[in-house]
């Protein structure tokens, strides 16, 4: 079957399935599969301070990143809100970014101002290089990845083809959201912080220095817990239609929360990441647009 495209959103033309999304997801998960990511935006940081600048910016540890090693962080505001995410990896050279293509021009923006008088150069070359995600078992940030030029792209992609199977984002997606890994506009809003979405000790490095919005981070660390949660709901299958993304989700009546991600899991069914009230019980029914859900805790 010919590939079926994404219509909207944020992967608005990637692929997303091929017509037997259950075998495409039990490929990613065996590690036998890859997809063309072309539509996220690609930049790249030179110069001698790249590492350090970006330590500094940035809320993971990657001064001395090694070369060859894929890592995630984020890009917070004042108030510690998540703003940018941002997957990368350095060559010993340069570093390369993926990140929402939606995002791409107001992140270049953000680096460029940032730059002041460091050795270092920020550029968008996404029209030059695309993101593949390589074969191999999915690893903690939705990798393996691979950045490959434009104009090797097609050689690449049929070497993949030519012995693991190719999968669209609904594989991709139902498998993010079934490991709870937030992703930046389906899963935060203008209030999101880190605390909140799992990313602590993992995109937020919980032992370094200071970068934007750390305070927020720190004080909601060290005195309590976030008002609100990241939580795997497991939807109701008997329905046709599952809600869609900024659905609200009730309890006895009353708005407790928000749908981020949704897709059908091969193995879980249906199943959707959402924002709910840290005081609403974890055994409680949620109901979001007539469909009931159940609850599975992602982070305490």
């Amino acid at each position: 079957m010919s590939a079926v495209i994404v219509e909207e959103g944020p992967d608005k033309g990637a692929i997303w399935h091929f017509g037997e999304p259950n075998q495409e997801q039990r490929a990613l998960a065996a590690g036998t599969a890859w997809a063309d990511l072309s539509h996220r935006a690609v930049i790249t940081v030179t110069g001698e301070d790249r590492l350090q600048w970006l330590h500094d910016l940035t809320t993971q540890h990657v001064s001395g990143l090694i070369a060859g090693v894929w890592t995630s962080a984020l890009v917070l505001d004042a108030q510690g809100h998540v703003e940018h995410q941002l997957f990368l990896v350095d060559d010993g050279t340069t570093t390369w970014i993926h990140t929402e293509i939606d995002k791409s021009a107001e992140l270049v923006s953000y680096l460029e101002k940032m730059r002041f008088m460091l050795r270092v150069e920020v550029k968008d070359v996404s029209a030059d290089y695309s993101v593949l995600r390589a074969p191999g078992i999915p690893d903690s940030i939705g990798g393996p990845y691979a950045i490959v030029p434009k104009n090797e792209l097609e050689e690449m992609k049929s070497a993949f083809a030519s012995v693991h199977t190719q999968v669209g984002t609904w594989a991709l997606e139902a498998e993010r959201i079934a490991a709870g890994r937030a992703r930046l506009l389906f899963d935060t809003d203008y209030k999101s912080i880190p605390n909140e979405l799992g990313f602590l000790n993992n995109a937020v490095h919980m032992n370094k220095g200071c970068y934007r919005g750390q305070e927020t981070v720190a004080k909601v660390f060290n005195l309590g817990q976030p008002p609100r949660r990241l939580t795997l709901l497991h939807l109701d299958g008997s329905m046709v239609a599952m809600p869609a993304h900024g659905a609200k989700i009730e309890l006895d009546g009353k708005e407790v929360g928000v749908i981020g991600s949704v897709a059908r899991h091969h193995e879980l069914g249906p199943i959707a990441l959402a924002l709910i009230k840290r005081n609403v019980p974890i055994e409680a029914t949620l109901i979001c647009e007539g469909v009931t859900a159940t609850q599975e805790i992602l982070q305490k």
